[in-house]
């Protein structure tokens, strides 16, 4: 029989998993932000932290303040009385070099889709792309929004590491990489913007909700932009 949403997961002792749907959709998305966003602004007692995915809100409590048993329908309440989210988040506009050293995969990709290097560049760079989540490494952006033209899948054999700052391409998604590590996705290019900072005040750049907009750069500005980023200097199209 098919699931009925939403419904409430027990996740160990001391977090509950609020699931909304068992597909990826951005109506139910936003849902899952604005529960996190409510629960943020006015908490519930027990309630210590909340982590936004594409289609649920994992929400750690104290067991000592409230059992789970007893926050579920506080959380389902929340959710039934939230009132329909603005289209916010923040807008960042994240500047890319794209292919060379930076975008191994950028040449092969545009082979396989019929297109030059340019018109993929354009295509992708032309679009809106919203943060789904944040997860699997400190930082790391999923993003919707791809173009399905787009679409591919990730590669059979991963490379054991792609740098920090690598923009990805796997299946339907996008990706910014946040620190260095080894993946599967197909990668065309690379920022000089750090998603994640353990010295910032709030190390990841990003958050669940913000939209995000690629700017084609050449080299000599990506490197120059490496600078400023290591200086800590502001950066145009970057919320402070």
């Amino acid at each position: 029989m098919p699931h009925r949403f939403p419904r409430i997961l027990a996740c160990g002792d001391s977090a509950l998993s609020v699931e909304l749907s068992d597909t990826i959709d951005e109506g139910v998305n936003a849902r899952v932000i604005a529960l996190a966003d409510s629960l943020a602004v006015d908490p519930i007692a027990g309630v210590e932290d909340v982590v936004p995915t594409y289609r649920a809100l994992l929400v750690h409590y104290d067991p000592a303040v409230r059992r789970g048993g007893d926050l579920a329908p506080l959380l389902l309440d929340r959710l039934e009385r939230l009132a329909p989210a603005p289209d916010g988040g923040r807008q960042f506009e994240v500047p890319v070099v794209y292919g060379g050293s930076a975008g191994v995969d950028l040449d092969d990709l545009a082979a396989m889709k019929g297109m030059t290097t340019d018109a993929l560049i354009t295509l992708h760079a032309g679009s809106h792309y919203r943060v789904h989540m944040i997860g699997f490494a400190p930082g790391f952006a999923y993003l919707g929004g791809l173009p399905e033209a787009l679409h591919t899948p990730r590669l059979s054999v991963p490379r054991q590491r792609v740098e920090a700052g690598s923009i990805g391409i796997g299946g339907r998604q996008a990706s910014v990489n946040s620190v260095a590590g080894p993946s599967g996705w197909r990668f065309i290019g690379r920022t000089p913007l750090r998603l994640f900072d353990p010295a910032r005040p709030e190390p990841c750049l990003l958050r669940a909700g913000d939209r995000v907009r690629f700017r084609p750069i050449g080299p000599e500005e990506g490197a120059a932009l490496e600078r400023a980023v290591a200086k800590g200097e502001p950066i145009a199209g970057v919320p402070l």
